[in-house]
């Protein structure tokens, strides 16, 4: 039986997803409808993904205030996209596929995962401290090497590396959508078979491994799946800071409920609910005056030093 509060959510993102489409609609509704229905996929793709990769990697390092985002994997995607234009030009990486582009994060992202958050987190079990030191480093030196890249391109050529650094809710690569959709079902099938064990590693490492579950196994899975969701969000709209660590934290404050079995549809769907409903309101109402991502990394930033000072243990 589907919990009451999963059943509300739904209806509330049915219900955001019928203004998206509809409101402001004029002329010819077919025209209208064939550009907003990929739009709306892409924004609950990318809602499900943030929100979903959050909680496993939350529940992985046990620790509320962390997000791949903050442990250096945008800074990878900016890498990526800088390595790309300097090597390439502006005009020859931008006439590679878009199904290259994503490979290419889709390799990287889950190489870096497992490199080191796998050998990090099986070999320490409560080494948590040198985990997110390590992670910030990475991200600082991703950084430092974008910005050297970025200052022996050529001028013209770093806008393009802006166009693909920033998140951008309000353009989808068709392409894209079906292989993420995809990709992004087959992590959602394996996340919800892990739900259980997701239960077990919330309640401690020494815990864990007394009721006889294999952590390194799991955590090293769990850490793969996370950054096939999170290409899929970066690759199609772009690198997004705090929209997991927002959304997260609001349904848990909703719900006040730690089991995963309600807590992953839950902060899907209010991160979906959060995009939609945004973009909704910047678009058809506000005029696009300013990109939702803005809203989403002020709104979460303050949520992340709220989440500090509440000094939340890990």
């Amino acid at each position: 039986m589907v919990d009451k509060r999963v059943l509300g959510l739904m209806a509330l993102l049915v219900g955001c997803a019928a203004l998206y489409l509809l409101l402001g609609t004029r002329g010819n509704w077919e025209f209208a409808l064939s550009l907003r229905v990929p739009r709306l996929i892409g924004l609950i793709l990318v809602g499900v993904s943030v929100a979903v990769s959050t909680v496993l990697f939350q529940t992985i390092t046990r620790n509320q205030i962390l997000t791949p985002s903050i442990m250096g994997f945008d800074a990878l995607y900016i890498l990526i996209v800088s390595i790309g234009v300097f090597v390439l030009g502006g005009v020859g990486f931008a006439t590679l596929s878009d199904v290259m582009r994503f490979g290419i994060n889709l390799v990287a992202l889950v190489g870096v995962a497992v490199i080191l958050f796998g050998t990090l987190l099986g070999q320490a079990r409560q080494d948590i401290m040198r985990m997110i030191l390590t992670g910030i480093i990475l991200g600082l030196f991703f950084r430092s090497l974008s910005s050297l890249l970025m200052r022996l391109t050529d001028p013209n050529e770093y806008t393009y590396v802006q166009a693909y650094s920033y998140a951008r809710f309000n353009r989808f690569e068709d392409s894209l959508l079906t292989i993420s959709a995809l990709l992004l079902g087959l992590c959602l099938i394996a996340v919800w078979r892990l739900r259980l064990h997701l239960d077990v590693m919330a309640l401690g490492y020494e815990a864990a491994v007394n009721l006889g579950l294999n952590m390194r196994r799991d955590q090293i899975i769990g850490l793969c799946l996370v950054a096939v969701m999170v290409a899929v969000a970066t690759a199609l709209v772009g690198p997004v800071a705090f929209l997991g660590l927002l959304v997260v934290s609001l349904t848990r404050s909703l719900i006040a409920d730690d089991r995963h079995a309600i807590l992953l549809p839950c902060s899907a769907l209010v991160s979906c609910v959060v995009l939609v409903s945004g973009q909704t309101l910047l678009e058809r109402v506000l005029g696009l005056v300013t990109p939702l991502t803005v809203i989403i990394d002020l709104v979460g930033g303050t949520v992340f030093l709220w989440l500090i000072y509440r000094k939340i243990p890990a």
